[in-house]
């Protein structure tokens, strides 16, 4: 693999959703089967509730998410989104059950949130972006971003939208929360979720972008290769030695180093 295939992370294997330019936004995070998943069940929550009670709400809910995730393993899709759904599902309407409030349904999400944007605003601040570690290990270049403080700016430009983000789902649904505004915090859930997610990802994916272009090599730099050893001394290179005469003198006056040659 060419240098500038190792900076990019062209010439392997993986395949992430920044380095596939064929696949869209939405393809990206999760497809279309991954906004309705994590929006049927809460569709299903909040009417049911507010006309049939908590009860019924809740066994919509489960039974909408074993139904999708049914509907995955027959048709052999990927089940990630399914199953995750089923999982953040069970738990909600556990706690929906355990409180015995519509809201609680809710509430598990509130945390995350918290906990999500607490973790990015922390990763930032320290200048250890979120961002660019996630997205260093999805594209095989590890943390060798580190070194270049430009590219480590843009991986925080990234982090800080994330931090916002999160943020401002975690305060206004939990204003709504006590409040007891359970049709608004489905409304919400919905319209705070993929919609602004949406947008996050968008800066993020410019922000990665300018990382890579400060962290790559420029298209069509080469790298220098190291000096090579002096060739070898060729006869015709050598410094030329004193010319003598036959007899092997060399000095001006023409007398022999070796003294007289003794003739018999």
């Amino acid at each position: 693999m060419s240098e500038p295939e190792r900076a990019t992370g062209r010439g392997s294997g993986r395949r992430s959703a920044f380095a596939d330019p064929d696949a869209s936004l939405i393809d990206q995070m999760g497809g279309i089967r991954g906004l309705v998943f994590s929006s049927i069940p809460i569709v299903a929550f909040v009417p049911i509730n507010a006309y049939w009670g908590l009860t019924a709400a809740i066994w919509s809910a489960l039974g909408v998410a074993v139904a999708m995730l049914a509907w995955s393993l027959v048709r052999r899709d990927n089940p990630q989104p399914a199953i995750s759904g089923f999982i953040g599902v069970a738990i909600c309407v556990f706690i929906a059950w355990r409180t015995g409030s519509a809201k609680g349904y809710f509430l598990y999400g509130i945390i995350t949130q918290a906990v999500y944007g607490g973790v990015f605003l922390i990763s930032a601040v320290i200048r250890w972006p979120l961002v660019g570690v996630i997205w260093g290990f999805l594209d095989g270049r590890g943390l060798s971003w580190r070194t270049n403080q430009k590219a480590r700016r843009w991986y925080a430009v990234a982090t800080w939208v994330w931090a916002g983000l999160f943020a401002i789902r975690a305060v206004l649904q939990y204003v709504l929360y006590l409040n007891d505004e359970v049709n608004w915090l489905g409304a919400a859930r919905i319209g705070m979720g993929w919609p602004l997610a949406l947008a996050a990802f968008v800066v993020t994916a410019w922000s990665v972008h300018r990382a890579m272009s400060h962290d790559a090599p420029a298209e069509g730099e080469e790298i220098d290769d190291p000096p090579a050893n002096d060739p070898p001394l060729h006869d015709h290179d050598s410094p030329a030695a004193p010319a003598t005469d036959g007899g092997g003198v060399d000095h001006e006056d023409g007398s022999d180093p070796g003294g007289a040659i003794d003739e018999r």
